[in-house]
């Protein structure tokens, strides 16, 4: 999810209020010149028709039965229009949970039940979840908050809530016979603690963990610093949660073509914060623009360095700093090729950083 720096006003809510076609097409620097027009100039209007000689002669498969071009340029180009158009799907995971105060401890109520999530246009899988979404609601507090997690079982086996990358005392680190005991079917479970280390984490299922975290237990607990001063300057803030089971290749819960476009404006910084949620390595890939990398699993690095291609495997968090200097649209994608195009077309881990 997107935000501002200032007062963490979600920023994709401006862009719902109007259809994605309609941003991605009026998106210009104000000279005439289209942001988006390597992109949008292909799946704005719809290819010319060939001539009926032409389209008898040319296949869709070729002799052997491969796909043609043809038909595979027609897939390609299918897949882009429809992110451009903004394809609708139920739900929208990892949106910001605003907490309920008890005096001045911070109090997240999260109810661990089934779901019916839909992952691309029609495609639903049976989703185990935090509060009905697939991630679950992002936690966010200041270093020094009191905080507390209310933990609900709706399921029809035990669980337990791990906040991962979090400096917690023992009895509240969540796994099961080893520092508490499960929380079983209909049960409630209270963890409370003060959010020390400020940085990118994450709270997920630590019980039958493959099959709960798979399902999608899981979501991301920030802790914001005291001293904001210790990190870059940016201006918007987004999380990007990595997973590769329940529903395959997925952009916090959705598949291409319904994952959802970061927005920014020619100028501004953006902070991603990367957290691999799955079982398999994932190298980010950000085309046409570098990558300052300055935070790994919550803790600034004493020397951030330069790349497009961040590497994140499961368990871990990595923060960078995008320059938003180059506007158009940019493809931003998982760089293990499978997870995000094939002769259909895009799929998976594939999003886009638009800039106007």
């Amino acid at each position: 999810m997107l935000f501002t720096k200032k007062d963490t006003t979600v920023n994709n809510k401006q862009l719902n209020s109007v259809s994605r076609r309609g941003f991605l097409r009026g998106a210009s620097l104000g000279v005439g010149i289209p942001v988006v027009s390597g992109l949008l100039a292909a799946c704005a209007q719809q290819a010319p028709a060939a001539p009926a000689a032409a389209q008898h002669e040319e296949p869709d498969h070729t002799s052997d039965g491969t796909m043609s071009y043809q038909e595979m340029d027609a897939k390609h180009e299918a897949g882009i229009k429809a992110f451009v158009e903004g394809v609708q799907t139920q739900g929208r995971a990892n949106q910001p949970m605003e907490p309920r105060l008890d005096g001045d401890v911070k109090v997240f109520d999260l109810e661990c039940a089934k779901t019916q999530w839909e992952v691309t246009p029609g495609r639903f899988v049976e989703a185990w979840t935090y509060n009905g979404t697939m991630p679950g609601p992002e936690i966010r507090v200041t270093e020094g908050d009191i905080m507390r997690m209310v933990v609900t079982n709706k399921l029809d086996e035990s669980t337990a809530v791990h906040p991962h990358g979090v400096m917690v005392p023992n009895n509240m680190d969540g796994v099961p016979f080893i520092t508490q005991p499960p929380i079983r079917p209909g049960e409630t479970f209270t963890y409370e603690f003060v959010a020390k280390n400020p940085g990118s984490h994450m709270y997920h299922s630590h019980y039958n963990s493959t099959k709960q975290v798979g399902k999608g237990l899981l979501g991301a607990l920030i802790i914001e610093p005291k001293n904001r001063a210790q990190d870059p300057e940016y201006d918007l803030d987004y999380t990007m949660i990595i997973n590769d089971q329940n529903g395959g290749f997925t952009l916090n819960g959705k598949g291409f073509p319904a994952t959802e476009p970061i927005v920014a404006k020619l100028g501004q910084k953006l902070r991603v914060r990367y957290m691999n949620e799955g079982l398999l390595i994932h190298p980010m890939h950000l085309h046409g623009l570098p990558q300052l990398v300055f935070a790994r699993d919550g803790w600034n690095l004493p020397q951030p360095y330069l790349c497009d291609t961040v590497n994140v495997v499961p368990g871990e968090r990595w923060d960078v700093i995008v320059d938003c200097s180059e506007p158009g649209v940019w493809a931003f994608h998982c760089h293990v090729l499978s997870h995000a195009e094939n002769e259909h077309g895009m799929f998976g881990m594939v999003t886009a950083l638009i800039i106007s």
